[in-house]
């Protein structure tokens, strides 16, 4: 993974549970990312038989903290 990039999850809004990840480079502006993650929410939609609408994208976030 590289530090630049955006990672981000695709959420079944019904199951609450994430079935695809994807990252972006985090040279990409925000109309970029958020048309590229459209296309992949499209896709992942019909591979999987799931109403659009249903799908949603979360961005991960990373800790850059150890706990001890």
């Amino acid at each position: 993974m590289n530090a630049g990039d955006k990672h981000y999850k695709c959420v079944n809004s019904k199951t609450g549970y994430a079935i695809y990840y994807h990252s972006l480079s985090g040279m990409l502006n925000d109309d970029e990312i958020r048309t590229e993650l459209e296309k992949i929410r499209a896709r992942v939609a019909i591979q999987n038989g799931i109403y659009l609408e249903t799908l949603y994208w979360e961005e991960m976030k990373q800790n850059a903290e150890l706990t001890r």
